[in-house]
């Protein structure tokens, strides 16, 4: 059977033993790491009675595979587990508002790489030759080689103490004048990229022989390229735009951390760090979850942007 639905089926049939592979790998890998996380809790001050009572308590004590298909069964019901560092306090209530944080930071970067770094490219790429073309992608390539923990030091020095026109850091939402630093740092670096690689779709399908026969019956530059040029110059780049919002999560880690934004990056280290196995274990789930959804939404968006492409050959 063909069509989306069928396709939408094979896709999370494929994905369910891809999940189960990364749930236990991260919970096995969790549970048998240096550490304890009852005694990071307690900053080492209980006695070994008192963390021998908490560790039966909360199951911890059990063989590991029993803890895994007790986590499995309560995560098949929805529930997320409970936090080691928070006693009674679930982890969806600690990670989702985080979760929420972070999509709104990189919200703004996500839209602007595309807005920005697509038209870039049409632009290089129509240049060529000429010396707009290799400014434009050289000075976008040499920005994004400066490294995030020195370009982040670097805009705070400049812009929020030496000029005072912005905030240093902090979190005030999405609109607020806190948020343009972090912009910056997250869009910078990911537009040279974009644009270079959408130049080269570009002036590859250029070379087509379709594209001179279009221009031969006359037809208006402008609408060669939108008409012809783009719509088969996207293929590539609906991939690379996917998996570079993936790597805005990289990223992320050092701008909450270094402007002190209160998102989930920041959370998922202070988790590892102090073995909080349910809300690492969330957090990992949900990634992989949208990792996941955004490939089944990249094939289905293939098949919009090249009608060859059916549902049917992608299985």
């Amino acid at each position: 059977m063909t069509g989306p639905i069928p396709f939408i089926i094979r896709r999370i049939l494929v994905a369910i033993p891809i999940l189960i592979f990364v749930t236990a790998a991260t919970f096995f890998l969790g549970r048998f790491a240096p550490g304890d996380p009852i005694t990071v809790r307690t900053g080492g001050r209980a006695s070994p009675d008192q963390v021998r009572l908490v560790r039966q308590t909360l199951g911890l004590n059990d063989p590991v595979p029993v803890q895994y298909l007790r986590y499995m069964l309560n995560l098949a019901h929805g529930d997320l587990g409970t936090s080691l560092r928070h006693p009674g306090v679930k982890v969806s209530e600690l990670i989702f508002p985080k979760i929420a944080v972070s999509a709104q930071l990189l919200l703004i970067p996500s839209i602007l790489i595309f807005v920005l770094g697509l038209p870039l490219g049409v632009y290089t790429a129509t240049r060529q030759g000429q010396w707009q073309d290799p400014l434009t992608i050289g000075s976008l390539l040499f920005v994004a080689a400066i490294p995030e923990l020195l370009m982040i030091p670097v805009l705070q020095v400049v812009f929020a103490i030496k000029l005072r026109w912005l905030p240093v850091g902090g979190w005030d939402g999405i609109l607020s004048s806190r948020m343009i630093l972090p912009g910056i740092v997250l869009t910078i670096p990911s537009l040279g990229g974009l644009a270079r690689l959408m130049r080269g779709s570009i002036l590859q399908v250029l070379g087509e022989d379709f594209i001179r026969t279009a221009r031969a019956k006359g037809l208006q530059e402008r609408v060669v390229l939108v008409r012809h040029v783009a719509r088969n110059a996207m293929l590539p780049i609906v991939t690379a735009i996917v998996y570079t919002l993936f790597g805005l999560l990289s990223g992320d880690f050092f701008v909450e951390f270094l402007f002190g934004i209160p998102g989930v990056a920041r959370e998922a280290l202070s988790s590892i760090g102090s073995r909080d196995y349910d809300e690492f274990m969330a957090i990992t789930i949900i990634g992989a979850v949208a990792f996941i959804i955004a490939n089944l939404v990249l094939d289905i968006i293939y098949t919009l942007v090249d009608p060859r492409i059916s549902y049917g050959n992608q299985s």
